[in-house]
């Protein structure tokens, strides 16, 4: 196994916490097994994060109405890329800066490009720029999802749903689909273990119910409707207790939601837990995980339910289709928050289902294990290279 070297640059990383650091840390880690070296250049956060000797953090400055992101000064950037270390591909995560000076360094050096698509940005610009016209917004997306990715080597896509929205927008470069893995065995090992004392610290009765949501409280992440099916499912089942395990920009909206509904002593907003060392009891403690985004590309925390024997109750829409739709330990919930609260509660009621789902939705986890993807990425990796190569070769021996 050739070794290689990989230079991924992201507009976002830890300690940041959202789907875009989660994979950059799984491939990290994983790809070193594949003989491949990451290099990750990344903006520094005021809040201090442990970094090891092949990440180089840039100085950056606030983005304006968004308080948890941050922009690398151009300058600095130029800077971090002039001294970093000579690589075989250039990788970047986030279309913003990075992209732009990912792309300028792999051309000035004949190095081969390619870039994740994580972010669906056309169904979700909107939340953040409500004052622009919707239909101007989506436009503008496609049009600059088409021109940066034609510009690579080739593009990874984490679903094929996201194969085919990129199609649709007129993008030519290879698309290659590779999920993101996730640590089964950090999940699915022992994940019983602390549930009691998860419900003990956030007063969640013993026997009481529990539907749990993990993930950014974003307002693409649709969390709202959540609150608004919880009052159809508490009809049946008035001792449920929905948890929302994240922090983001809409948690003061969805706390003044919940409280306008009257559900407030259903639901506990507990912040962001740490994936080792809070999140398994958290899913442990859980009976259902509920999710009603449309705008995932992937679904990540949708597999860390599984592995840990949850059944779902999910949107099947984009990327969480193909985790949805094989109905093996998930199912497709309705997209009207009375059904949604009903089928909730019918599912909370029917104990031998939710047991059965949970061991479909394990064995379904496992075959989504971080190792399996890394080795899918490092053959992404090895294609392109040789592509580049062919090409290179033939160039050089076109007669004059």
């Amino acid at each position: 196994m050739r070794s290689m070297r990989v230079l991924m640059i992201s507009d976002v990383f830890f300690p940041r916490i959202n789907g875009v650091a989660t994979s950059i840390e799984s491939f990290r880690q994983a790809l070193a097994a594949e003989g491949i070296t990451i290099s990750l250049i990344a903006p520094a956060y005021p809040k201090p994060h442990l970094d090891d000797e092949h990440i180089f953090r840039v100085p950056a400055h606030r983005v304006p109405f968004d308080p948890e992101d941050r922009l690398m000064l151009p300058w600095r950037l130029r800077q971090a890329l002039k001294r970093a270390p000579a690589v075989d591909l250039v990788h970047v995560q986030t279309p913003f800066a990075a992209h732009y000076a990912g792309l300028s360094h792999a051309r000035r050096h004949g190095l081969p490009c390619i870039a994740t698509y994580h972010t669906h940005f056309e169904e979700y610009l909107h939340n953040y720029l409500p004052a622009l016209p919707q239909g101007a917004l989506r436009a503008f997306a496609r049009r600059l999802a088409r021109r940066q990715c034609n510009a690579l080597d080739a593009v990874v896509v984490p679903s094929q749903a996201m194969h085919e929205t990129l199609r649709s927008y007129g993008v030519t470069a290879p698309l290659h689909r590779v999920p993101t893995g996730i640590p089964v065995e950090h999940f699915s090992t022992g994940c019983r273990t602390g549930s009691a004392g998860f419900r003990a610290r956030f007063a969640i009765p013993a026997t009481a119910p529990v539907a749990l949501f993990v993930g950014r409280t974003a307002h693409e992440k649709n969390i709202g409707f959540l609150l608004d099916a919880m009052p159809h499912a508490l009809e049946r089942r008035p001792e449920l207790i929905l948890v929302i395990a994240g922090e983001g920009p809409a948690l003061p909206a969805l706390q003044r939601q919940a409280a306008a509904l009257g559900i407030t002593r259903n639901v506990r907003f507990v912040g962001y837990l740490d994936r080792r060392s809070e999140l398994p009891a958290c899913y442990a403690a859980a009976d259902v995980f509920v999710f009603a985004s449309r705008t995932e590309t992937q679904g990540l925390v949708l597999l860390e339910a599984m592995a840990a024997g949850l059944p779902v109750l999910a949107f099947s829409a984009l990327g969480t289709r193909e985790i949805v739709e094989p109905r093996r330990g998930a199912l497709p919930a309705p997209q009207e928050a009375p059904a949604f609260g009903t089928t909730l509660a019918a599912l909370i009621d029917d104990p031998q289902r939710r047991e059965a789902m949970g061991r479909a939705a394990r064995s379904f986890a496992n075959e989504w294990t971080t190792t399996a993807c890394a080795r899918r990425l490092a053959e992404v990796y090895r294609t392109v290279l040789e592509t580049r190569r062919v090409a290179d070769k033939a160039i050089v021996t076109i007669p004059s």
